[in-house]
């Protein structure tokens, strides 16, 4: 768990920098993204990237650049909390994971796709195994599985 949320942490950054070095030629490189991905302009999602891509300004990437390294320290925070098993890391991502699944939900009873139903399942298994500790821990604060933990 502590992997992922430091991956995509990471990612979140690495996305930031390369907005911010090259977005002037966003548009060329949102249909760029396109023709490698094989998805066509005038798909839905194609058209959301491009209409995205052709909106950007520099009060706009500057919100952008706040809002991913703002999400990348939270993800940072919550991974090392994780890796160094803090109770209070545990709590965040089953929360910070709960938070999705309103949304993930309504996705999926709007238009089912293999990838919003992939999605829900994979965070719906994150929750339950945040909670599963959670509960074992609190049941047995004092056992094997966590003889580190910080109370």
């Amino acid at each position: 768990m502590a992997s992922f949320e430091a991956f995509k942490g990471a990612l979140v950054v690495l996305l930031g920098i390369v907005l911010l070095m090259y977005h002037s030629h966003a548009e060329d490189i949102a249909g760029s993204l396109l023709d490698h991905l094989h998805i066509d302009e005038d798909r839905r999602i194609g058209q959301m990237l491009m209409h995205a891509a052709s909106q950007v300004s520099d009060a706009r990437l500057w919100t952008i650049a706040g809002a991913a390294i703002t999400y990348a320290s939270v993800r940072f925070v919550e991974a090392w909390g994780l890796w160094h098993r803090r109770i209070w890391a545990e709590w965040f991502a089953l929360l910070s994971g709960a938070l999705y699944l309103p949304l993930e939900i309504l996705k999926v009873a709007q238009r089912a796709t293999v990838e919003r139903v992939v999605i829900l399942v994979l965070n719906v298994i994150i929750v339950l195994y945040m909670l599963f500790i959670r509960i074992r821990e609190r049941r047995w604060p004092l056992s094997v599985t966590n003889p580190d933990a910080n109370y």
